[in-house]
């Protein structure tokens, strides 16, 4: 028998979005089942059975219509409307991906930071990958979230926040299909609230990438993401993600191109440009071990920072044909189902 729900566990809800995860999908719900709380699942048009495994196991699942654009972005914003029709007196919001599994404490670490500082909005934990060294990409990604504890500019794609918050915001803006919660973030911080990464676990990750052309279309998403942020927000004072697009054109484009169309001209001496390349990977080192992380970490992380610049040009790239065409903006998937793998 389901224990009745607390008065502490019925303020908060929990919306899992997902899209083809699979066996990931049944691990999430597992772990944010045991909290006892309100749930809702949202479905992004998977092919796998996903809205049948959740409904299987007692989540309500709410499948956005397909006749519109899918993303992260609207998928928690309808799984936020669900919750505040189906329990509107949750104070306060989880949100996780389905590749996730939810930390057995952490609902309550989080509600208590967020009573501890009212001037707090967001507040989310560590994440770790479930299995960082499989492959390089899921170090990557490991690497990736290694984040200090204190306030913090965004939060990710998984916190827990204030209801009243993200309704006053307006949530998430459902045509940014990637980094759409560094541009939540900026517009909560706007409303002067705060954002805090708890000293706490939150949850692990399962970044399930195994091949390069997965790490290469996750790098060219954020491409899109930088040109599509910079578009919304560069001009503010916020400048944001202006700084992250004039690195991808400058080592994805004006140091190669330089190189190269000036090396008739200059008898090959241009070509001499390309020597920035490792010495920019001996700086991005340099400074990963100042940080604490080790030679064959800071090393992978350099390497990889670099090659990820060329990706992440076609992402801009990308984003710049399709406003120019007046084309919507869809998803970019890097993983598929590990039910398929």
């Amino acid at each position: 028998m389901v224990s009745a729900i607390t008065p502490v566990k019925a303020s908060i809800a929990i919306v899992v979005i997902g899209r083809n995860e699979g066996d990931r999908l049944q691990i999430c719900l597992g772990s944010v089942l045991k909290n006892n709380t309100t749930v809702v699942y949202v479905d992004s048009g998977s092919i796998d059975g996903s809205p049948v495994r959740a409904a299987a196991m007692g989540v309500p699942v709410l499948q956005l219509d397909p006749s519109r654009p899918f993303s992260a972005a609207r998928a928690r914003n309808e799984g936020f409307g669900w919750v505040m029709e189906h329990a509107p007196d949750a104070a306060f919001v989880q949100f996780l991906d389905g590749d996730c599994e939810l930390a057995e404490d952490w609902l309550n670490q989080g509600l208590a930071a967020l009573k501890q500082r009212e001037d707090v909005g967001i507040v989310c934990g560590h994440v770790h990958e479930q299995f960082p060294n499989a492959t390089i990409y899921n170090r990557l990604c490991e690497l990736e979230w290694q984040v200090k504890p204190g306030e913090i500019r965004s939060s990710g794609g998984r916190f827990l926040v204030r209801a009243n918050i993200f309704r006053a915001v307006g949530g998430f803006r459902a045509d940014v299909i990637a980094a759409e919660d560094d541009e939540f973030c900026l517009r909560v911080r706007r409303l002067a609230w705060k954002i805090l990464q708890v000293d706490a676990p939150m949850a692990t990750h399962d970044a399930a990438m195994t091949r390069f052309g997965a790490w290469w279309r996750r790098a060219r998403r954020t491409g899109h993401a930088y040109a599509q942020g910079t578009a919304l927000h560069g001009r503010s004072a916020d400048r944001h993600f202006v700084r992250d697009c004039c690195r991808v054109l400058l080592w994805g484009l004006a140091v190669p191109l330089a190189a190269l169309l000036f090396a008739f001209p200059t008898h090959g001496l241009s070509l001499l440009l390309l020597l920035a390349y490792p010495l920019q990977a001996a700086r991005i080192y340099y400074n990963c071990r100042q940080k604490g992380l080790s030679a064959s970490d800071a090393t992978l992380y350099a390497a990889f920072a670099l090659l990820s610049k060329f990706p992440a040009l076609l992402g801009l790239l990308e984003y710049c044909w399709k406003c120019s065409r007046g084309c919507a903006f869809t998803i970019i998937e890097y993983k598929s189902s590990s039910a398929h793998r």
